[in-house]
């Protein structure tokens, strides 16, 4: 994994750098071969004295994403490596079964040691996937700034619609700043 680690509000140390890659490197057990991947790293400092740890790793078949604040950068970083490993091991649950159920193709992931294994099988326990409701609508074909409103009146966080100018399917979403994202398909 190649690791980029960058500091607002904050030098990053070389035994800061050193713990964010023994941390998230503990991950690649996770994996069948070498992981080829960007590991992006984003340590912040606030005034506060509160710190945030993002870290995303953007790979062919998964995207990982943790996020968290904690009044210390190392244990801001432990908890954010605990965070993505819950989610490997989840996907990795979800793949196992389907592989098992429909006999879908097995990549990715490795058998792992036995600890690893067992905490798959308690994630499997309690994990269940249960769709509970399915709705089915018309895609209105409107802009970003109308689905925002529409988004806000049905007091959702995420509105899907058929973006009027590119007449493909997007998605607006409410962030955790308060601020708007918008998702997009390649065109």
């Amino acid at each position: 994994m190649n690791y980029n680690v960058r500091g607002e509000n904050i030098d990053v140390t070389p035994a800061l750098r050193d713990h964010v890659e023994k941390k998230i490197g503990k991950l690649e057990r996770y994996f069948e071969t070498d992981v080829d991947a960007s590991v992006n790293v984003n340590l912040k400092f606030y005034n506060d004295q509160e710190s945030k740890v993002e870290v995303t790793i953007p790979m062919t078949d998964l995207a990982l994403r943790a996020e968290v604040h904690n009044e210390d950068m190392y244990n801001a970083v432990d908890l954010a490596a605990s965070k993505l490993e819950r989610q490997i091991r989840k996907h990795k649950t979800k793949v196992n079964r389907k592989f098992r159920e429909q006999g879908a193709k097995k990549h990715l992931f490795a058998g792992g040691n036995g600890t690893a294994e067992v905490a798959v099988q308690d994630d499997e326990e309690i994990d269940e996937t249960e769709i509970v409701r399915q709705k089915r609508f018309n895609l209105k074909p409107m802009d970003s700034e109308e689905a925002i409103l529409q988004m806000n009146m049905l007091g959702h966080s995420f509105f899907v619609f058929t973006n009027a100018e590119t007449n493909l399917t997007n998605v607006v979403y409410r962030r955790n700043d308060g601020k708007y994202g918008l998702i997009e398909p390649n065109a």
